[in-house]
């Protein structure tokens, strides 16, 4: 459905004060009959319709304690269509997963430094893509070795095994972020593997099979191909799960863990999963982990979370659980939700601090 014509792309953009924030959308033909903000800010779905006024729509919001605002439009038509649409009145976009979406910056929110730093003529650095048999998965796991420039294999270096990492880099700038810091000096230099998800619902949900393709297979490769002081596993959401449960089951394939917005799932906070196809699983796993008397090889564990995020309370939980069980863990909360570019956001200082620890 063509969106409203004429002066919709003239309304102004969002606008904030210091308590609220308000939405418009010019609609001057009268051609919808209602609007509503799609949003994962936590606003209750009570307060997201718009309401008609002259030459438009207006939805005022208590701000949000957050710092970014992802967001759209959701327009209902005359003949009762519905359209997702991004603001055309603002031109600021953020990607993600599931598309692009409009983003309003809050004045707090402060990208990173090294977010549009120019690299000149100089390549960040060199990457090679591999397929790594796994046979308890009967498949192959596609991984993209990323090095600096002028890395020889035999080398020693950390190495980041990234859960989701092609969407890790193009969603979040992974590599640019750890080619520029390795550039300027604020990073050691370090490799960083990149493994394609595959099934990702089914692998990353706590998936036996996957975790001994993981901690069989693919770690081992990557650990006879280039030379290695010490394994970081890292993931967000079901991959952080992953990363966790391959640690827990198989002890020595990770030194340390980076795990973002984890998806812990435990009936107390997230009853609301159980459609989730392997909600149970992860149940298993998360409760496995929760009763567990300690680990026999804890390592350290950086976890980020948005403070007002769903999977905020499990994240806690499990932080507290694998901190009673003798692992190094911290848990940085964000002003934020869950999505890449909160993720990308927390890469300096809380992923970069724990690379500078592993490779000292």
């Amino acid at each position: 459905m063509p969106l409203p014509a004429g002066e919709s792309v003239l309304a102004s953009g969002p606008e904030v004060t210091d308590s609220e924030v308000t939405f418009r959308f010019a609609d001057p033909d009268h051609v919808l009959t209602a609007m509503r903000l799609s949003q994962d800010v936590r606003v209750p779905g009570s307060q997201l319709d718009f309401e008609r006024d002259e030459g438009g729509w207006t939805l005022r919001l208590d701000r949000p304690d957050v710092h970014r605002i992802e967001y759209l439009f959701e327009l209902t038509h005359l003949d009762g269509g519905t359209q997702h649409v991004r603001d055309p009145a603002n031109p600021l976009m953020s990607p993600g997963a599931f598309g692009d979406k409009s983003v309003l910056e809050l004045p707090d929110y402060q990208p990173p430094e090294w977010v549009g730093v120019d690299g000149g003529d100089a390549p960040i650095g060199d990457s090679r893509d591999l397929a790594v048999p796994a046979r308890a998965l009967g498949t192959e796991v596609p991984v993209r070795l990323w090095t600096p420039s002028d890395t020889w294999d035999d080398e020693p270096l950390p190495l980041l095994v990234v859960h989701d990492g092609p969407e890790y880099d193009e969603l979040a700038g992974l590599t640019t972020c750890l080619g520029v810091l390795v550039a300027g000096g604020q990073l050691p230099r370090v490799r960083a593997a990149l493994l394609s998800p595959g099934p990702r619902d089914d692998w990353y949900s706590a998936n036996g099979a996957y975790t001994r393709g993981l901690s069989l297979a693919v770690v081992p490769h990557l650990r006879g191909l280039v030379t290695t002081t010490a394994v970081v596993g890292m993931g967000a959401s079901l991959g952080a799960l992953a990363m966790l449960h391959a640690q827990r089951r198989n002890a020595g394939t990770f030194d340390a863990l980076f795990l973002q917005s984890g998806s812990f799932f435990h009936p107390r906070y997230d009853a609301h999963e159980r459609r989730f196809p392997h909600y149970d699983r992860v149940v298993r796993s998360v409760d496995g982990v929760l009763r567990a008397g300690g680990h026999h090889s804890p390592v350290p564990v950086v976890m980020t979370c948005g403070r007002i995020e769903e999977n905020i309370e499990n994240n806690r939980t499990m932080a507290r659980a694998l901190s009673a069980q003798g692992y190094d863990v911290a848990l940085h909360e964000l002003a934020d939700v869950h999505n890449y570019t909160a993720w990308r956001d927390a890469f300096d200082p809380f992923l970069t601090r724990l690379l500078r620890m592993v490779a000292s």
